[in-house]
């Protein structure tokens, strides 16, 4: 398995889709499937290349309290394929017109996983009225380059030049070109005052595929994530040893647990 893969976990379960619904956003197809009712909505965002069967752990979970909307990004699941570099604020502009197009007019509950976290920070900075609450698992930093510089100079180096190159050849170049580049990221303060929760997978490996999964690793990911979300008034940081790279997968009555915190707190 190649390094790129290995770091940002982009091994995604196989799973059957539903019965999708699509809709026109600025003309491309986007599937999606909208399930349960209540108060709040849900949105969820997935990792990278991953389509919208990214929550099925937790979507119907998720539907018995809330409305829930899933769906796939432009270029994964069923939805109008791709081969233009998109960045993260691109796939945030199609989310925010996603919700408008789906008539949704109250700000959600967003929820995101892996790279759907930068998309998702992306969102919550550009369009505040759109979201009231945020949650990500174990979602992609800008910083996880550092980490393995830090660990390791010159082999954190080696493993970056090999985790492009593998990118690359996988086709990930339209996900990952401005995550490689460092493009600044929306962070606290940009995002408004709101309740946030990062649930960050510090699981140890007997066998890392690279320093990013060494043990030193997952303690500068863990602290990297307890202070971006302490950074808020309103933030918790969950930290877990027994979920890999997928929370959803390994802890889905996790998740769920915590977006009900989630809800509650986002009402007072």
């Amino acid at each position: 398995m190649k390094l790129g893969w290995m770091l940002l976990g982009l091994v995604f379960p196989v799973m059957a889709f539903a019965n999708p619904s699509f809709v026109k956003v600025k003309g491309y197809d986007l599937e999606y499937e909208i399930a349960g009712s209540g108060h709040d909505v849900v949105f969820l965002e997935a990792g990278g290349s991953a389509g919208m069967s990214d929550w099925n752990p937790v979507f119907e979970r998720i539907s018995e309290h809330a409305k829930v909307i899933r769906y796939s990004r432009v270029g994964n699941g069923n939805s109008t394929a791709i081969k233009q570099h998109f960045t993260s604020r691109d796939y945030a502009d199609l989310a925010s017109t996603l919700l408008t197009e789906l008539g949704i007019q109250q700000p959600v509950i967003f929820v995101a996983h892996s790279y759907g976290g930068s998309v998702a920070r992306d969102f919550a900075a550009a369009y505040p009225e759109q979201i009231k609450a945020l949650m990500m698992l174990d979602p992609s930093s800008e910083h996880d380059v550092d980490i393995l510089r830090a660990i390791d100079l010159e082999k954190g180096n080696e493993e970056i030049a090999q985790i492009k190159l593998a990118d690359m050849e996988r086709g990930m170049s339209n996900q990952y070109l401005d995550f490689w580049s460092k493009r600044p990221l929306p962070d606290y303060p940009q995002i408004k005052d709101m309740p946030v929760t990062v649930i960050t997978s510090v699981k140890k490996m007997e066998n890392p595929p690279n320093l990013f999964f060494t043990d030193r690793g997952r303690e500068m990911w863990g602290e990297l994530w307890q202070k971006w979300a302490n950074a808020f008034p309103q933030g918790k940081s969950v930290l877990t040893e027994k979920s890999g790279h997928f929370v959803q997968v390994d802890e889905p009555e996790l998740v769920v647990r915590e977006l009900l915190l989630l809800m509650q707190k986002a009402e007072k």
